[in-house]
């Protein structure tokens, strides 16, 4: 498989071009994936694989969120409980319905059985980036991918969930968000260490939490170091509520965090 990253940047810029970008919710989606495809290759050069596979890392990276920009158009929200799997609906967009061609001009002309394995790996990585666990029933390789734009997205998410007006992200006004309580459940499974099920959040800083979560699910040792050194998560767990209740649990929060890291 031959990458063209000056090529897939440049077709990548015309697909997001028919969006507007005037839209602030497009506009973030843009720039994520310039990031996450970054820390795809960062964190790829740090565990040591070749140049082409550090390659396919950004790729994926490039790829991953083509789901969102139609998710938006057609339903005007980032949530995908209120719409559609924006991971799955772009894995179909790219390997069902031949957005992939766009990137790729030549994937129809391949025959090399690794090469197509490559793409296959791919759509895997894309189609699971945003589900609550990866297949059990995947080779070592595929599980590199998957972990690897998994542990990117969510690093770039905590920068989003700071530099983003939470009332774009979570479709919210700040005065709910800061008066809101943290379900019991959602505060629970944090407390715990363990990410937030989509079907447990029913406040509106539940949103917040679940993102939070997220930090407990990175897989590589870079992650977690590029997620200290950039400062956001830290942030976002000093979201300052008006409720008392609130703001007690999220100073458990940001010490269990602490103990984490």
């Amino acid at each position: 498989m031959n990458i063209d990253r000056d090529l897939i940047k440049r077709r990548f810029a015309e697909y997001t071009a028919d969006y507007n970008a005037d839209d602030p919710k497009i506009k973030l989606k843009i720039d994520h994936t310039y990031r996450v495809a970054d820390i795809c290759e960062r964190i790829a050069v740090s565990e040591g694989l070749d140049e082409y596979s550090c390659s396919l890392a950004w790729a994926a990276g490039m790829l991953h969120d083509v789901g969102r920009f139609e998710q938006v158009r057609r339903y005007g929200t980032f949530s995908d409980a209120a719409s559609i799997s924006h991971a799955e609906f772009g894995a179909d967009l790219l390997f069902k319905e031949g957005l992939i061609d766009l990137f790729f001009p030549e994937k129809g002309k391949i025959e090399n059985d690794n090469a197509l394995e490559d793409f296959d790996i791919l759509e895997l990585a894309i189609r699971v980036h945003s589900a609550y666990k990866i297949p059990d029933d995947i080779t070592k390789r595929e599980r590199m991918y998957c972990n690897l734009l998994r542990d990117a997205d969510k690093v770039d998410i905590f920068r989003v969930n700071v530099e983003t007006s939470m009332e774009i992200i979570y479709n919210v006004t700040a005065e709910e968000l800061r008066k809101a309580k943290i379900t019991p459940d959602v505060l629970n499974a944090f407390l715990e260490g363990h990410t937030v099920l989509r079907s447990l959040k029913k406040s509106p800083i539940d949103n917040l939490v679940g993102h939070a979560s997220l930090a407990f699910e990175l897989v590589f040792s870079e992650s977690r170091r590029i997620t200290a050194e950039q400062g956001y998560l830290a942030r976002l767990l000093y979201f300052q509520s008006d409720d008392e209740e609130t703001q007690g649990s999220l100073n458990m929060m940001r010490e269990k965090m602490k103990e984490y890291f």
